[in-house]
């Protein structure tokens, strides 16, 4: 029998805090990034956000769509869950991409961030440690 040379992707699952809303995302990220934004600051309440870039149709909302708070419009918004405030993810790039908020995946990704962006506004009291590239602005992701 024939094999085909495509492989399925494997599918991780995420969630927020209070497990009212869960997601599935293929394990097929095109970039991670660790924003350090004043905006992604606010959202997490962190000194940054690492998130996972990805098509939109290869995220679904599957479970407590109705318990989704969304901030902003259809093609570009945060999705927060309403009964805990968990960031889930972005929808980002006039709407063809989730940035999914890689704090909320229950399983490990293949994907690890590659750099740090908006360093230039990062919060003051916080020291990147690592060796990753930073960017004092937005890196645009091939």
């Amino acid at each position: 029998m024939a094999r085909s040379g495509k492989s399925k992707a494997r599918i991780l699952a995420g969630e927020c805090f209070c497990h009212a809303v869960r997601y599935t995302v293929a394990d097929e990220f095109a970039y991670a990034l660790i924003c350090h934004c004043s905006n992604c600051r606010r959202t997490t309440g962190s000194a940054f956000k690492p998130f996972a870039g990805i098509a939109r149709e290869k995220f679904s909302v599957t479970y407590g769509d109705g318990d989704l708070m969304i901030y902003g419009d259809r093609i570009a918004h945060d999705a927060h869950c309403k009964r805990c405030g968990s960031l889930l993810y972005s929808l980002v790039r006039d709407g063809a991409f989730v940035h999914v908020a890689m704090g909320t995946l229950v399983d490990a990704p293949s994907i690890r961030p590659t750099a740090h962006i908006f360093v230039g506004s990062k919060a003051p009291w916080f020291s990147i440690s690592d060796d990753l590239p930073q960017y004092q602005g937005h890196v645009v992701p091939r």
